[in-house]
């Protein structure tokens, strides 16, 4: 950090200290982000007038920044080219870009500033953070997934990841045109989607399943009914008639939590023609693979696997993991009878992803 923006940094900080205390001695509630600004214009006129203005503004805005923003990153949520922010403590924030991270200079001030940041995620979310409850998987209401973990779990100060979904996912043709399908798959993928073949799309953590399966289901027909499924509602579908349907964790009382399982057998009493779940990776495998296999046909999702062989052997492990005593070679059938396409994708070393192999189940 240069050390004018620094100096620039510790006025913001100083004055936002004495607008806290000016409130606080007015017994007025928390202000909004217009009228903070006026009130910070008022308190930096008041004490930095000697600034030139446009310093001004950036100490008014860092104010504002802090106070009711996400602090330093919000400049990097500006970047568009950002697709996730992580923050390993105060001073240790890193992106990706294009598939590829990258350390940044931008830190906090101190943990107090970064658990600020995490509070004012989480409360218009209905979420809390705290020793009873150090973890928090939410999303963001523009779909943005964030995840925290506070002490004593991170030993090195608090941490916070933002994934970010942006409101248009690529479709198929955009797909073919970055790299990710060859013209070939494309095709082959559209026949099979709109054939109602159940197509697993597997790979690995940020392999680009999810965009994946977004673009296949732009092959399903607009007459048909569908129904998605998810744990934090990522999917962008383009068809008109689409129920979208997304799991909730149990709240602080440990009350109230809805599983992929539950929605996706109250899925199978709304007359779906089409079910989306944007992944499987729970005991709801089970009730998938007996709606596959009683007539509830063409059904898209993703899975975590290294390979396609792998994402049929992880769904028969899930399916046995339900507990219902079902034997192996029973699982087995029923695995190759629902299942007709693994779609296997793959990041490589220079961010790109790929579609390595299209398989069907044996």
């Amino acid at each position: 950090m240069a050390a004018r923006e620094r100096d620039i940094a510790e006025l913001a900080a100083g004055l936002r200290a004495r607008i806290v205390e000016r409130r606080r001695a007015a017994a007025a509630g928390g202000p909004g982000g217009e009228e903070l600004a006026e009130t910070a214009r008022e308190v930096v006129e008041g004490h930095a007038a000697v600034l030139p203005r446009a310093e001004r503004e950036q100490v008014v805005e860092r104010i504002v920044r802090d106070s009711v923003g996400l602090g330093p990153l919000e400049v990097l949520l500006a970047d568009p080219a950002v697709e996730e922010v992580m923050v390993n403590g105060p001073d240790r924030v890193y992106v990706e870009r294009r598939g590829l991270l990258e350390a940044t200079d931008v830190a906090f001030e101190g943990e107090e500033e970064l658990r600020n940041a995490i509070e004012r995620i989480l409360a218009p979310l209905g979420r809390r953070v705290d020793e009873l409850s150090p973890m928090v998987d939410a999303r963001l209401a523009d779909g943005s997934r964030v995840n925290v973990v506070i002490p004593p779990l991170a030993i090195d100060g608090p941490s916070l990841s933002i994934r970010r979904f942006g409101a248009d996912r690529p479709g198929p043709d955009e797909l073919v045109a970055l790299g990710t399908l060859a013209a070939a798959q494309r095709d082959l993928l559209a026949a099979a989607v709109a054939g109602r073949r159940s197509v697993l799309v597997s790979g690995g953590t940020g392999s680009g399943k999810t965009t994946l399966l977004n673009a296949l289901s732009g092959f399903i027909a607009p007459a048909e009914r569908v129904v998605t499924i998810e744990d934090a509602a990522e999917l962008r579908l383009r068809q008109p008639h689409v129920v979208r349907l997304e799991s909730r964790p149990a709240g602080i009382e440990g009350r109230g939590e809805v599983t992929i399982r539950d929605l996706l057998r109250n899925a199978l009493r709304m007359r779906p023609d089409r079910i989306v779940i944007g992944e499987v990776r729970g005991v709801e495998a089970l009730d998938l693979l007996t709606a596959l296999n009683t007539g509830h046909e063409g059904a898209l999702s993703t899975i975590h696997a290294n390979s396609p062989a792998d994402a049929l052997r992880r769904l028969e492990t899930l399916v046995l993991m339900a507990g219902v005593g079902l034997p192996h070679s029973a699982v087995t059938e029923q695995v190759r009878r629902g299942i007709d396409l693994v779609v296997h994708l793959e990041r490589g070393a220079d961010g790109s992803r790929r579609v390595t192999e299209i398989a069907e189940a044996p």
